[in-house]
């Protein structure tokens, strides 16, 4: 799409925004709240939404791996998450990493996730992680973006195309998560919550 991102609608987040240093902050300051039951909930919010891709498609994928190092692996194969071209020619991703999801959060009537806790959006992931990396592959053009504490380390870097799309979102909850562990993980009750997605955990 080559029109002036002002134009663009704005339907799960702020197309105007990049980084949204306010609201990471206010994530970080309680993790509690954000990611009650540790890690997993972190998880959650990932699969969350690759089944999203899976009810728009009629069925997905999705692979959870849980790392040695503590970090976890997300991958779908949905359609990546949305990218376009602006006016000048320039890539922007949908800044669902570093700003609010318009749908969720605070808001009371927010999706439930499988652990009986609101779904805030990824957000929420990327600023309680140490570090974040986001790889995205769509019909366009694929690239990959790290982000610590929420914030972007880098710009979009292309990646070669594989044929494929679909996302990979490979994240390491901070300390204080990780050491909660993974007593709450549940893979039975993503099935239950998630009909159109078929979801594989390795660990």
């Amino acid at each position: 799409m080559d029109t002036s991102r002002a134009s663009w609608r704005n339907t799960t987040h702020d197309w105007a925004g990049t980084v949204d240093l306010a609201h990471l902050a206010g994530i970080r300051r309680d993790p509690a709240a954000f990611a009650p039951g540790g890690a997993w909930h972190l998880v959650l919010e990932v699969v969350a939404y690759a089944a999203d891709e899976a009810e728009y498609g009629g069925g997905g994928r999705c692979r959870v791996t849980l790392h040695p190092d503590g970090s976890v692996s997300v991958a779908d194969d949905g359609r990546g998450t949305d990218t376009r071209f602006d006016e000048h020619g320039h890539v922007v991703k949908k800044p669902v990493m570093a700003t609010k999801d318009l749908r969720f959060f605070d808001l009371p009537e927010a999706q439930t996730l499988p652990d009986g806790h609101p779904r805030r959006g990824m957000s929420v992931v990327a600023a309680l992680s140490e570090w974040l990396v986001h790889t995205n592959r769509r019909h366009n053009g694929s690239w990959t973006q790290r982000y610590e504490h929420g914030s972007p380390m880098t710009g979009l870097e292309a990646v070669p195309d594989d044929g494929t799309t679909g996302t990979i979102v490979h994240f390491l909850p901070g300390e204080r998560l990780r050491a909660e562990g993974w007593a709450q993980g549940d893979v039975g009750a993503l099935a239950a919550a998630w009909p159109h997605l078929s979801v594989e955990v390795r660990r």
